[in-house]
């Protein structure tokens, strides 16, 4: 299978020299907790519905629904798992996914060290088990690079993780270079938790390919889509931005587990993602998914995030036709490498989003609902309007009043979200 690579222009990806707009779903427990015939439904579903890249937790996710079916690693003579020992029968098990997967056209974005396997991380600092000694975190990163980059994966280097010491740098950096001096065409990033900055060696190593932020499931921080694009799109050195982890549909409003992420805010925090500066690409989840829960199965991560629904009830979710359309709306008018022009909108309101593509030639803004608004025009002359309903996923043609260097947009019928697309 090709390889994804970086666009030249460092602002989206290509595959096999087109440009490619990342849209993965988040399946962090694939490999523990999901037998193959039910994998094979759901890469169906997914394959369907246009998702090209799945997010997957190469060790078990501390916070999902239990029993495990698989464990990575042996048991020791005490009957504990701290021994760190390979299980290859798990591995095996993986490896037939992912063939599964890459057969259906799905890339593998494959986490490594998710942060509660790292010292002096949020996670481990809450004692969740289990930290990694250094040498045995090499060699059990040499082993999984060695065995998975025959399927041309990325590699998420971190999960969920903060910088909560210089040791806990020293060991993403050492799994970074690992990754790259085994498969060097593997793209790689870090799957960060949502406060987090990256600290100074790892934003400079030249073996890191692009940036991913996730906004979070905290009602109060859903500025985060918008905030955190802008933050990584201005970072230098240069390179492309995925919002990995917006809400996810179905799940509550953290901590509080009053009412629960819908379908609406879903599309809201991809669109103000990927018109803020994460253009490269999106991940979307249902809370059921990511953590394969099965009815009256124990979930861990009850205290943050409530009980999930069931798996194949968060499989039906409505909000994953949703970000299938943004894909479609992204390729249909070629709108990689779009840049931020929060300058082109006039109306005071820091939801409603403005991007143009990097030669000037097309324009989009996001409205979270039906207002009037006014555009600054800068001197150029849009030949062409449309409109997207995105409730309703219908395209129409917008009344548009030219007013000098201003367009003028008056309310939109419903009480919907859309999308405006602007074309010369």
């Amino acid at each position: 299978m090709p390889a994804l690579q970086v666009a030249p222009e460092k602002t989206y990806f290509v595959l096999e020299g087109r440009p490619f707009f990342y849209l993965a779903d988040t399946v962090w427990s694939a490999f523990t907790n999901v037998p193959e015939e039910e994998w094979k439904e759901y890469l169906e579903y997914r394959r369907l519905q246009g998702f090209n890249a799945l997010q997957i937790n190469v060790l078990y996710q501390w916070d999902a629904s239990v029993p495990y079916l698989r464990f990575p690693f042996r048991r020791d003579e005490g009957g504990e798992y701290s021994s760190f020992q390979i299980d290859e029968a798990y591995f095996d098990f993986a490896e037939r996914l992912l063939e599964l997967a890459t057969q259906k056209g799905f890339i593998p974005a494959l986490v490594l060290l998710w942060c509660n396997f790292v010292p002096d991380t949020w996670a481990s600092q809450r004692g969740i088990p289990m930290v990694m000694p250094f040498e045995t975190m090499e060699r059990y990163v040499e082993y999984v690079v060695q065995r998975f980059k025959k399927f041309s994966p990325i590699f998420i280097i971190s999960g969920d993780t903060n910088f909560g010491s210089q040791e806990t740098v020293r060991y993403y950096l050492r799994a970074l270079e690992i990754v790259k001096s085994i498969a060097p065409q593997a793209l790689t990033t870090f799957h960060l938790q949502p406060q987090a900055d990256l600290p100074e060696d790892i934003l400079h190593s030249p073996y890191l390919d692009f940036y991913t932020y996730q906004s979070g499931h905290v009602k109060a921080e859903q500025h985060f889509p918008y905030v955190l694009g802008e933050k990584f799109a201005a970072l230098t050195p240069q390179r492309p931005v995925v919002n990995a982890e917006p809400c996810y549909e179905g799940h509550p409003y953290g901590f509080t587990k009053e009412n629960r992420f819908r379908a609406l805010d879903v599309r809201k925090a991809v669109w103000q993602s990927l018109l803020s500066g994460a253009s490269a690409g999106v991940a979307y989840g249902a809370h059921g998914i990511w953590c394969w829960h099965r009815k009256g199965a124990e979930f861990r991560g009850v205290e943050f995030s409530g009980e999930p629904l069931e798996w194949r009830v968060a499989l039906a979710l409505d909000g994953a036709w949703d970000v299938a359309l943004a894909k479609f709306v992204i390729e249909r008018f070629r709108l990689f490498g779009l840049r931020p022009a929060q300058d082109m909108v006039v109306t005071q309101n820091p939801e409603i989003r403005a991007a143009v593509t990097s030669d000037g030639k097309t324009a989009v803004v996001f409205l979270p609902s039906p207002q009037s608004i006014s555009l600054k025009l800068n001197g150029t002359v849009w030949e062409d309007v449309w409109g997207v309903d995105l409730e309703e996923r219908r395209f129409f043609r917008p009344d548009v009043c030219c007013r000098g260097e201003v367009v003028e947009i008056s309310a939109l019928p419903a009480n919907h979200d859309y999308l405006l697309v602007f074309t010369r």
